[in-house]
């Protein structure tokens, strides 16, 4: 699987300018020949949380035509990173997911909401899993503050991922906990990790990038460093295989002492 990993700066408060970012940057990936491309977290209005009535996607219609748009066009899979929507009289961070045929597999609403920037106040949380299938891949996706969660990537992996897809916005003080938990979920379910995380500044926050994809041993194949651009690799999905049966690691689980 061909990956194209997406590390942008999210204009703030700004649909047009960040779909037209994105745009540019799915052509310009496409166009290298990948197979999948794997957007930053809210990336639509950034977390402008307080004009979410003006900026949220109802019900992510603009977001799900322009993906699937896109994805046909350049036939492509897209992980869309995640948008900010509203459903139901209700604000929502959402993942969609877009298959080269232009379908939507899979609409993920974040099931962690993070305090720090003051999400939980504005927003409502998912209550479902995001397990679905890209080129005959079981993939999984999870968004930012999610992955301080190992039983929720645990769970992921469970139902069959083989990788995980990890948009975030994740602040530059912090950063070296990013990689550290990147690499503890690679190896403790042993899938390969794709985390993209975008790079710039909001009124609140600096973002340094550093999107990761990483192995199932937990080598770093993958680091964007500081900068906005297109980071490319591949992923060898006969190594999960490999991983999994060398340590035998979900056969051995004994499920009966994890309970509280």
């Amino acid at each position: 699987m061909k990956i194209a990993v997406v590390q942008m700066d999210v204009a703030f408060a700004d649909p047009d300018r960040n779909f037209g970012q994105v745009e540019g940057f799915i052509e310009e990936a496409a166009k290298a020949g990948t197979e999948v491309i794997v957007l930053p977290e809210m990336w639509n209005a950034g977390y402008a949380l307080k004009e979410l009535e003006r900026l949220a996607d109802v019900n992510g219609e603009r977001t799900k035509k322009f993906l699937s748009r896109l994805a046909t066009k350049h036939h492509v899979h897209i992980v869309g990173g995640s948008v900010a929507t509203k459903k139901n009289g209700r604000f929502y961070n959402t993942m969609y997911v877009v298959d080269q045929s232009g379908d939507i597999v899979s609409e993920y609403d974040k099931a962690h909401l993070f305090k720090l920037m003051d999400e939980h106040k504005f927003m409502s949380a998912g209550e479902k899993a995001n397990v679905f299938t890209l080129a005959g891949v079981t993939c999984g996706g999870i968004i930012c503050y999610d992955l301080r969660f190992p039983e929720w990537t645990r769970t992921h992996a469970l139902k069959g991922a083989a990788v995980m897809f990890i948009p975030a916005q994740w602040p530059k003080p912090r950063i070296d906990h990013w990689q550290l938990l990147l690499q503890a979920r690679a190896i403790e379910n042993q899938c390969y990790i794709v985390a993209v995380n975008r790079v710039g500044e909001d009124p609140n926050n600096e973002f340094n990038g550093h999107s990761m994809v990483i192995a199932p041993w937990g080598e770093l194949l993958l680091s964007g460093e500081a900068g906005e651009g297109i980071f490319y690799t591949e992923l060898d999905f006969q190594e999960v295989k490999r991983v999994r049966k060398a340590i035998p690691v979900f056969d051995d689980r004994r499920t009966h002492l994890y309970e509280l």
